[in-house]
């Protein structure tokens, strides 16, 4: 009597509780979720204690936890002297642009690929234009170097060939703005490609078949229905990037760049900033403070544009 009685008190608090009753339903699920909760735990989580020393003047003569409290010191240097703003500018801006050319490239290359008849050059071309993107930051930073190098570069020997001076640069810096946009693009254009490429190929033959039946031309045809139709593709790739807005990219910039000071004020970002502190001057209270600005910067970021996209269309959040 006293097992039936306890067993129907779990029955009713399992039916009360929505989540005890979801663990115990799919108990077996959850269990396979456990390693990936753990890891996420340990390597997401537990590190986010180390958030403490944005806020010291990390001492390595003193335990970790040791170290004199400074407070907002560490962020009121970092904006006083220009940094922070001037971080935060190249940051953004420069994702800005990445984000806008290379899905406006993207689509429309992967529209025209989707137009061609050939399947044979069709396929040779999305895979030459998707090749770059397995090419190593630390490969293409070489072939850079070789290209542009002041005293043996291709660029400058093509240069003295026919008697023109030699550029320099390496200590150009608004000549790097172009170039990295360039490179990003010429490495990542072509996996954006793709993932537009496959929205179009999902969308039914069907509207283009009553378009043409209509009268519509091959411009009409892309205009009012392949590019409506990646609408939701082109918002998901926005939010996923915009994410990411305060990431920079860090093996771009650094492999290309390196540590030449000329060149920090065009392409300087907070992630190349954050490792600098770290490799170069040993400042973890300075790094800790930036790497936190950049992450909270970058959390309000993506929750106000999925608070404006799911007013205007609730379909097209994330959450």
């Amino acid at each position: 009597m006293e097992k039936n009685a306890l067993r129907g008190d779990i029955i009713c608090m399992l039916k009360k509780n929505g989540v005890l009753r979801e663990l115990v339903t799919n108990r077996i699920l959850f269990l396979m979720l456990l390693p990936a909760l753990i890891f996420f735990l340990i390597n997401s989580y537990v590190p986010m204690v180390g958030i403490y020393y944005a806020f010291t003047r990390f001492d390595f003569n003193t335990s970790l936890f040791n170290s004199q409290f400074v407070g907002l010191d560490n962020f009121k240097f970092l904006w006083k002297s220009g940094v922070l703003a001037r971080l935060t500018l190249n940051t953004v801006g420069y994702n800005i642009v990445f984000i806008l050319l290379g899905n406006v490239l993207a689509i429309a290359l992967a529209i025209l690929l989707s137009e061609l008849r050939l399947q044979w050059f069709k396929k040779l071309t999305q895979s030459i234009m998707f090749l770059p993107y397995f090419v190593s930051f630390v490969i293409l930073s070489v072939i850079v170097y070789n290209v542009f190098n002041y005293e043996s570069g291709f660029l400058n020997s093509t240069l003295k060939s026919f008697g023109y001076e030699s550029l320099d640069v390496y200590n150009t810096p608004w000549v790097w703005v172009f170039l990295i946009i360039i490179f990003y693009l010429w490495k990542n254009i072509g996996y954006s490609m793709v993932i537009y490429l496959a929205s179009i190929t999902g969308i039914s033959e069907e509207y283009y078949e009553a378009a043409k039946i209509d009268g519509a031309n091959i411009f009409q045809r892309i205009w009012y229905i392949t590019v409506p139709m990646l609408k939701t593709t082109f918002v998901m790739l926005l939010l996923f990037a915009l994410g990411s807005i305060m990431k920079g990219q860090f093996d771009l910039f650094y492999q290309l760049i390196g540590n030449n000071g000329v060149l920090y004020n065009t392409t300087d970002i907070l992630d190349t900033y954050v490792y600098r502190s770290l490799k170069v001057t040993f400042d973890i209270g300075m790094s800790t403070a930036a790497g936190l600005y950049q992450s909270l910067f970058g959390f309000v970021l993506i929750m106000t544009v999925n608070y404006i996209i799911k007013k205007i269309n609730d379909e097209y959040a994330l959450f």
